[in-house]
């Protein structure tokens, strides 16, 4: 089935100018950390503990566009852009995950490691017959894992070949992917209409590495899933980009919604020690961070 990149971009793009951007209903002002504006469709925001910086992907144009305009960031822990256009050049850069120094990111039909402490790109992996690339995760062998949320597809990538996972609508148009131990965690975004609106919402689910079964988080259809993080206590943040908010999932599948009010809640990070989540609001070109602790319950 085709789908059309254009009503993506429209989304994405178009509540720029469309609308002033909307008031953020955090429960209460003392839950913002900090707030960045000045990014360019910040898409994955990935905090590094072995240099202790956030590093930031910004699309900046369409969000399959080969126009070479998209860029990584580096943000201090504290708020601060230390370098808004480290490595540029970048075809829609999305996911970003870092294993030992090297920094993976998807590019709408490639893999971009970059090496953090020279900040150069290395290499660029084509993924034949990708048709949209988004999240990246990447387990303990340094194996890569990118969803391809068009194609309904999640590659791998060993460092000598990419191929095929698992494929299927049993993925439910993935977009959000996360290596926690043996097991693959999948955010489906659902499958889209003409608008990259959902009849059905996607849900949030597992696939063991091994067997890949496939095991249900979420029962019901949950939102259009985009980031996914563990909270450090045996259950999961993330975000519902379409309706703009963060939700708390609990091991049993029990979801509650922490914020809202975003104009496309993207891919976050979040540090269970501090309870910091740094979260990408897209559409507005920020981003911010927030003390969950804080959150009135």
């Amino acid at each position: 089935m085709r789908f059309c990149y254009l009503a993506l971009v429209l989304a994405l793009v178009a509540p720029i100018h469309s609308e002033e951007p909307k008031k953020n209903p955090t429960p209460s002002p003392e839950a913002v950390v900090w707030n960045l504006p000045g990014f360019e469709l910040p898409e994955s925001a990935f905090y590094d503990a072995a240099t202790g910086k956030l590093y930031v992907s910004n699309v900046a144009s369409g969000p399959d566009a080969k126009d070479g305009k998209g860029f990584l960031s580096i943000v201090t822990l504290d708020g601060k852009i230390e370098k808004l256009k480290w490595v540029t050049g970048l075809n829609s850069p999305k996911g970003i995950r870092i294993h030992k120094g090297i920094l993976w990111v998807s590019c709408v039909d490639e893999l971009v490691s970059v090496d953090i402490a020279k900040g150069e790109i290395i290499k660029k992996v084509k993924i034949e017959g990708a048709k949209f690339l988004n999240d990246v995760a990447v387990d303990a062998t340094g194996t890569v894992y990118v969803t391809d949320m068009l194609g309904n597809k999640i590659y791998t990538y060993d460092g000598k070949e990419a191929k095929v996972f698992i494929e299927g609508e049993e993925l439910e148009w993935p977009n959000g992917v996360l290596v926690d131990g043996d097991r693959l965690l999948v955010g489906g975004w659902g499958k889209p209409e003409a608008d990259f609106s959902t009849k059905v919402p996607g849900r949030l689910m597992a696939f063991d590495i091994k067997t890949k079964k496939k095991t249900l988080i979420t029962p019901k259809p949950t939102g259009n899933l985009d980031g996914i993080e563990l909270d450090g206590k045996g259950g999961y943040i993330v975000t519902d980009w379409k309706a703009g908010k963060v939700l708390h999932i609990g091991k049993d599948g029990e979801t509650k919604t922490l914020i809202e009010g975003f104009q496309g809640a993207a891919d976050h990070a979040f540090l269970p020690a501090k309870n910091l989540l740094i979260q990408p609001r897209m559409v507005e070109n920020t981003v911010t961070a927030y003390d969950l602790s804080k959150l009135k319950k």
